[in-house]
């Protein structure tokens, strides 16, 4: 067989349909650049001769994997713009097996937040049949739909339904029929590369969605009609096996010889495409993965290698494609992406034919229907300096590497064969392996916490019986000695004088009005930037007051009802990852907004975010967005504030006697499980001492007279640039070089940092701005109760930083909240 020049490859020259369209007198009709996406060729089909062959869907003609996955996409963005953001987000993709499996994930990807199931012919044991269907014209017609989430189709949100080309509709109303007798819901999309119907099949669908009383829309690339002369069947019967007869035989396969397994890194328990059902999880894992594998690929492909295919196999169309698309980023050379298939074709070695070339194979995965041929088209004579087949683990068995075998015969026309294996998805039975224990639901006052029930719900464990207090020196003694994490123990919760709670209830008064408007003001951006109905998330302790009063902001304002949580995060620990899959499970995670008070040098910013990607890394959980919602941001860490001056907030200058009495979280192996909550203890006997609903209902009561504040403030938020700086992280350096402390870890910058110093740790010296007025009035008495010299300085970026020095205390801890030595 000759080698194709670039020229006709390109298909510039001669339409890929000419040749049959001559023959058979077979007409495309349609949208201009209906010839650009479709060429014909000629099977042997009982019910259709001709075959419309697609240039872009990557099954039979080898073409660029950016314009393969961004058709699918394209045509999913257009699913989401008809929908709307609502419908799109209870939407499901459903896919066609075999040729449609690929697109129908693009798409999925396109639509953004739905889950995709494809149809499939390999059945699975212990996996419960959900559905199937006929495909009319098909030579095998058997579909299998096996999600193993039963509930994946039983939603009532729209179904889109995915194939390559909608010619008649008939395997569509099969779907459309079974699923609707099971699931029924008021809305399907159907959307297809290419819509053929012809004008007796247009009608039929509308028709159809009238019987079942649902809304039914199509979607498209383009669309046209196949114009059949009389007796086409016939004619193009005769001629296939004319033609057949006259095939020339195929190469021999040459020795096989080495072929290059790699070793891709798929990310474990991470499904191989849509058979069992594929949600936006997965696919924050994958896109995570996919640079690292396809950096594995690019490696072992030969330096030299300027032409590449990466060759999928059959339903495994996604998988190979995204990596094929990551792989043209990581090459220098022009990367074609493809799959093994199923269907026979008639191959012609003319520039006007879609089917070029076909190596022929025996299956190699042990299919349901028994062994047969297998094809790949339009590899051989196309000049690949190194093909890179893509398969399951079911599908590498001997067979694979057999002298006939799918290797043998690519290592006949290309120099260089690799071989990638994902690992093939089967799901676990249902009565398999004991699930986790059921997390508990949060706890709620009164029995936990002097907080409403309806205020906030604490996911966290209650560890009010057990003795975990030390007087902070001898704790910290024993945290420097012993290496234990400071969260293992809790300091003896400091109970402030009556001067300390007039100076407390003296600075509410002055600040109440602003703090209502940082309130009114973080609350209304999260509403205009992050979700119109958020999930707040309180990062127990400090932020659980700002995030009762952003509840009630939004309920003051707007009328709404906001769920409103309390979760544990610990420095050095991260945060309660039983709790994100407490929410996850049910909530949507991309509603969630953590809250805290106030940020220092950023610290905890930092920690939530590396957590997160963890958390997304381990459980495959995406959605979580890390950025933190804060009262106040002195320290520029943050994009979502309400004010970024460093002023007094009340809740600051108490422990748990403003924070519902609970106290700083716990995280002990001997005390929390790995299926548990972090744990936390109710100090109900200091009920006497409370003040957190006064906290609350005092600035509450400001609510109104701050709104037009509040609408102000938010309009210049909004506009303004508000691109974290870290210009805090940045003062801290400076001030730990200036003050030879060495340790960032061990400057606490800001009122709020610098109070839980003087309350919780054994403190060096505080610096307070010059000129500083009553926002340091708690502290200046703090210090002078603790025998704590208070420095003035005078080009302090915060109001106050409070210092330790590991030379002069025992408590210091460093970034992974262990003690410092010196």
């Amino acid at each position: 067989m000759r080698r194709r020049t670039d020229k006709e490859s390109m298909n510039n020259v001669v339409w890929s349909g000419t040749w049959v369209a001559e023959r058979l007198g077979v007409e495309l009709v349609g949208d201009e650049k209906l010839s650009d996406l479709l060429g014909l060729a000629l099977r042997r089909n009982p019910k259709r001769a001709h075959l419309l062959v697609s240039n872009v869907l990557g099954k039979h003609v080898p073409q660029s994997p950016s314009v393969v996955y961004g058709y699918g996409v394209a045509l999913g963005r257009r699913v989401r713009e008809l929908l709307g953001a609502d419908e799109a987000r209870t939407a499901v993709v459903l896919g066609y097996a075999e040729t449609a499996t690929g697109l129908g994930h693009s798409v999925a990807d396109g639509v953004g937040l739905a889950p995709y199931l494809h149809s499939t012919r390999r059945s699975v044991a212990g996996v419960a049949r959900a559905g199937g269907f006929e495909e009319s014209h098909s030579h095998a017609t058997s579909h299998l739909l096996l999600p193993e989430d039963p509930a994946l189709l039983a939603g009532d949100g729209p179904l889109v339904l995915v194939d390559d080309e909608f010619s008649t509709g008939n395997t569509v109303l099969n779907t459309i029929r079974d699923l609707h007798e099971r699931y029924p819901r008021g809305r399907y999309v159907v959307v297809a590369l290419v819509d053929m119907r012809s004008p007796a099949d247009l009608g039929r669908l509308d028709e159809f969605a009238r019987e079942i009383g649902a809304r039914v829309d199509l979607i498209t690339a383009a669309s046209g009609t196949v114009k059949l002369p009389e007796g086409v069947l016939e004619k193009g019967q005769e001629l296939v096996a004319r033609h057949e007869r006259a095939v020339p035989a195929e190469p021999a396969p040459r020795d096989l010889g080495p072929v290059t397994r790699v070793a891709l890194g798929w990310p474990r328990d991470l499904p191989d495409g849509g058979r069992h059902g594929f949600t936006p999880e997965h696919r924050a894992r994958l896109d995570r993965a996919l640079p690292a594998m396809a950096a594995r690929l690019a490696e072992a492909i030969p330096g030299e290698a300027r032409r590449i295919l990466v060759l999928g196999f059959e339903e495994l169309m996604y998988a190979p494609l995204r990596l094929a698309h990551e792989l043209e980023q990581a090459v220098r050379g022009e990367v074609r992406y493809s799959t093994t298939t199923r269907s026979p074709v008639l191959a012609v070695d003319d520039p006007g034919y879609a089917i070029r070339s076909r190596i022929v194979f025996p299956a190699h995965d042990h299919p349901d229907d028994g062994p047969g041929e297998r094809y790949a088209y339009n590899v051989a004579g196309a000049g690949f300096d190194a093909v890179v087949a893509v398969v399951d683990s079911a599908a590498d068995t001997p067979a694979l590497h057999a002298p006939d075998g799918l290797l043998a015969q690519l290592a006949a026309h290309t120099p260089s064969v690799l071989l990638a294996v994902v690992p093939s998805y089967v799901p676990g039975p249902s009565h398999g392996p004991e699930r986790p224990p059921m997390l508990p639901e949060p706890l709620r006052g009164p029995a936990f916490s002097s907080y409403a029930p309806d205020e906030v719900g604490w996911l966290l464990q209650d560890l009010s019986d057990v003795t975990l207090e030390a007087p902070t020196e001898e704790r910290e003694e024993a945290i420097q000695r012993g290496g234990a994490h400071y969260a293992e123990s809790l300091p003896v919760e400091y109970q402030p004088s009556e001067q300390y709670q007039a100076l407390f209830q003296a600075a509410l008064d002055d600040s109440a009005t602003r703090i209502a408007e940082a309130v009114g003001a973080v609350t209304e951006i999260v509403l205009a930037e992050r979700s119109p109905r958020p999930v707040l998330v309180s990062l127990a302790r400090a932020g659980t007051p700002v995030g009762v009063l952003m509840r009630r902001w939004a309920q003051h304002r707007h009328g709404l009802d906001l769920p409103h949580y309390a979760v544990s995060i610990v420095r050095g620990r991260g945060i309660d990852a039983n709790a994100l899959r407490w929410l996850a499970d049910r909530h949507d995670p991309a509603d969630v907004v953590f809250v805290d008070g106030w940020t220092g040098k950023g610290a905890i910013t930092r920690e939530l975010a590396d957590a997160i990607r963890e958390f997304e890394e381990s459980d495959g959980i995406s959605g979580f967005d890390p950025e933190i919602a804060v009262l106040a941001d002195p320290g520029s860490c943050v994009r979502t504030y309400g004010t970024r001056e460093d002023f007094l907030i009340p809740s600051a200058c108490l422990n748990s006697t403003v924070s519902g009495l609970i106290s700083r979280t716990v995280l002990r192996a001997d005390l929390v499980g790995p299926h548990d909550f972090h744990g936390a203890k109710f100090y109900r006997e200091l009920a006497g001492a409370d003040v957190s609903v006064d906290f609350l209902d005092a600035v509450s009561a400001r609510f109104a007279e701050a709104e037009d504040t509040v609408d102000a403030r938010v309009k210049e938020l909004l506009s303004a640039d508000r691109a974290p700086t870290w210009e805090g992280w940045a003062a801290v350096e400076r001030i730990s070089e200036e003050y030879e402390i060495h340790d960032v870890n061990l400057v606490k910058p800001g009122v709020g940092e610098t109070t839980r110093v003087l309350l919780r740790r054994v403190p060096w010296k505080i610096l307070a701005r010059a000129g500083a007025g009553a926002d340091l009035d708690h502290v200046r008495l703090l210090a002078e109760q603790r025998g704590v010299p208070v420095e003035e300085v005078a080009e302090l970026p915060y109001t106050c930083v409070g210092l330790i020095h590991p030379k002069y205390t025992r408590g210091a801890t460093g970034a992974d909240g262990k003690a410092v030595t010196v």
